[in-house]
């Protein structure tokens, strides 16, 4: 079930009502109604992966009991069981066919042939979020942040939330467990909010991200022919297309957990307004990069050990965050430029410049320095998101030999309303919330935006059918 599908607009309301007005005496009912809701949501896109979900639950729920043992090598079993388990589940229905083909190229090259059996099965959606949210709880009982959950209900509705189940955020279990396990309350200026973050949530993916989908479309489907200026434009136009798409779900994720009394993790920050890699990587997939570098990073040493060994961690998380993302050597490679975008800062110790400022922050207008730093970030950023948009490496080479060596054409600009007006409406409505993602304000804007976004959302959400969110494939 998607969030811009005519069917959620049914559900949602369904669900609430039963929510605030039926069950509303009893956590415990209350909490059933979401697992319930949770596993109707998940099952209505494909009811047989519906059983992989349960099954990958109900085993980290078990393994969560067995790490919280006092005796180490027991602990230190289960633990290994869960990670086994869920990265099993990935290697399987995500990975075996991109290792299978590469065995097989491998061989090839020396001479043998070989017949690899694939898998003909469609990839589970939010597989890569349901298994890091059992990881990331097992992970934590183990180094003694979190005590194993005894009812099973309340760890079914952490892992499985519908507004975060199929593409985030990544919660953590010290986060949202307290809140699936205490009573929550109507609160009306919260239950106002998260309309209001469902609403601008929307109008980034139908209005931003759908609009700018069929140009980049047309345009990475036959940059053979397009001219230079194009292909730049196309590529500018992916940048938003995805953040306007992710961001897009991610506002409407967090919007809906608070018609429920929820408060989820932030995922995005405005990353387009970063001023370095390093920046653009603490406000963009949040809860992913965070994961990684306290799952992965900080296990692995992180900064601690000295330059080299800094040096190697940082570029295994990019790496495997890149692999994360999909299994195509294009994804890896996305991942190794980020790498090398981030590796400068790391070396001359300005990887944490900024950590807690916001541009712009005490001005209404950003000063030339910080133009020149978010102009440049973005360009490296939007370079990389070729990589990340093409089907293969060879691809993407060519279309930015292509950006380079093609010539210029003046018709070109003709058609770039197309792609900068939707782009306009979202920076500056990202640049008015910069200091706060979850407030639309002032009130003067909440009650134009709000307007606006309600005629296009039903002038364009239900003209067809909905169109899907980019990750919900990774």
């Amino acid at each position: 079930m998607l969030f811009n599908s005519f069917e959620f607009l049914l559900f949602l309301p369904v669900v609430l009502c039963l929510y605030w007005f039926v069950f509303n005496k009893s956590l415990r009912l209350q909490n059933v109604l979401i697992l319930l809701a949770s596993y109707f949501f998940y099952g209505w896109w494909s009811y047989q992966f519906l059983g992989l979900l349960i099954l990958s639950t109900l085993l980290d729920f078990a393994y969560g009991f067995g790490v919280a043992s006092s005796v180490k090598s027991k602990a230190k079993f289960f633990l290994w069981l869960s990670v086994l388990n869920n990265l099993g589940i990935l290697a399987v229905f995500k990975y075996y066919n991109f290792f299978a083909t590469q065995f097989q190229a491998a061989f090839s090259s020396i001479g043998i042939q070989t017949h690899p059996l694939l898998l003909q099965v469609a990839l589970p959606i939010g597989i890569s979020f349901y298994t890091f949210h059992g990881m990331s709880y097992v992970f934590d009982i183990y180094r003694g942040q979190q005590k194993p959950v005894k009812n099973f209900i309340d760890y079914a509705v952490f892992v499985c939330f519908f507004p975060l189940l199929v593409a985030g955020p990544i919660e953590r279990a010290h986060h949202l467990l307290p809140q699936v396990q205490q009573k929550r309350r109507y609160d009306k200026k919260q239950f106002w909010d998260g309309c209001k973050l469902i609403l601008w949530g929307l109008f980034k993916k139908i209005v931003i991200a759908d609009t700018l989908a069929g140009t980049v479309d047309q345009i990475f489907g036959t940059y053979q022919s397009q001219h230079s200026l194009t292909l730049l434009f196309g590529a500018i136009a992916y940048s938003f297309q995805i953040y306007g798409d992710f961001s897009g779900y991610t506002d409407i994720a967090l919007g809906t957990a608070k018609l429920m009394g929820f408060e989820l993790l932030s995922n995005f920050k405005f990353p387009y307004f970063s001023r370095d890699i390093a920046e653009f990587w603490r406000r963009w997939h949040i809860s992913l990069s965070s994961w990684f570098r306290d799952y992965l990073y900080i296990p692995l040493g992180g900064s601690k050990n000295g330059k080299a060994k800094a040096v190697r961690n940082t570029f295994i998380i990019f790496l495997v965050s890149g692999f994360w993302h999909g299994a195509s050597w294009n994804f890896i490679t996305w991942g190794f430029i980020h790498a090398c975008g981030f590796l400068p800062l790391l070396l001359l110790n300005k990887n944490r410049k900024h950590v807690s400022s916001v541009v712009a922050q005490e001005s209404a207008l950003p000063s030339l320095k910080e133009v020149w730093q978010m102009l440049s970030t973005f360009a490296f950023v939007t370079l990389a998101w070729i990589f990340f948009r093409a089907p293969n490496i060879a691809i993407a080479l060519k279309y930015i030999k292509r950006i380079f060596s093609s010539s210029f054409q003046l018709h070109d600009i003709l058609n770039i309303d197309q792609i900068f007006l939707p782009i306009g409406a979202l920076l500056i409505g990202d640049w008015i919330l910069r200091r706060d993602e979850r407030h639309l304000s002032p009130k003067l804007f909440n009650f134009i935006i709000i307007s606006i976004l309600v005629w296009l959302v039903i002038l364009r959400s239900f003209g067809g059918d909905a169109v899907k969110f980019i990750y919900f494939q990774f």
